[in-house]
């Protein structure tokens, strides 16, 4: 069993070894044992420990002394409220070049998923407005004028013919 190296005797040699080359250097070693606790420190590393600890406190900055908040005042605010100046409401140039979709309708019907899926190449689908009757032309889903129905070089086009009231629009827009 000799040339076994994890041999107990050759264990006990290395660390016979070991403890005489730490004894020339003036160290020891100690052996622990399972569940023991560790030996306390001596008193010379218990003095670099206090002095490490105490140079890492003297690192950490004290706590800001804490000031009282002035006591807050509320901001003075203006009443908003609409001038009648009579001048138009300021130039609305920044808005000329914003797009609308526009939606001419001819008319509308309700019918059932039944009817809905018999229709077929050359049905008719009967809608609710009589003929002559003028088109709905909406910007986004709300009424801005009807007219009739025109062909403008071979493409539909629809002349106005009445155009809502601005009080009307106005009222449509807040939903009353």
């Amino acid at each position: 069993m000799a040339d076994d190296p994890g041999a107990p005797e050759e264990e006990d040699d290395m660390a016979r070894a070991m403890a005489e080359a730490m004894a020339e250097a003036g160290q020891t070693i100690e052996k622990e044992m399972p569940g023991a606790a560790p030996a306390p420190p001596s008193d010379a590393e218990q003095a670099a420990i206090d002095d490490a600890m105490a140079a890492a406190a003297a690192d950490v900055a004290p706590p800001a002394e804490e000031k009282p908040m002035p006591d807050a005042e509320p901001a003075p605010l203006s009443t908003l409220a609409p001038q009648q100046t009579g001048e138009p409401l300021g130039n609305l140039d920044f808005i000329l070049d914003v797009p609308l979709q526009i939606t001419v309708t001819l008319g509308e019907t309700r019918m059932l998923i039944k009817e809905l899926l018999q229709l077929g190449q050359g049905s008719v689908v009967e809608l609710e407005k009589m003929a002559g009757e003028p088109m709905d032309v909406l910007i986004g889903d709300k009424l801005v004028a009807r007219g009739e129905v025109v062909v403008v070089n071979e493409k539909f086009g629809v002349r106005l013919t009445d155009i809502v009231s601005t009080a009307d629009r106005i009222q449509n827009l807040n939903g009353k």
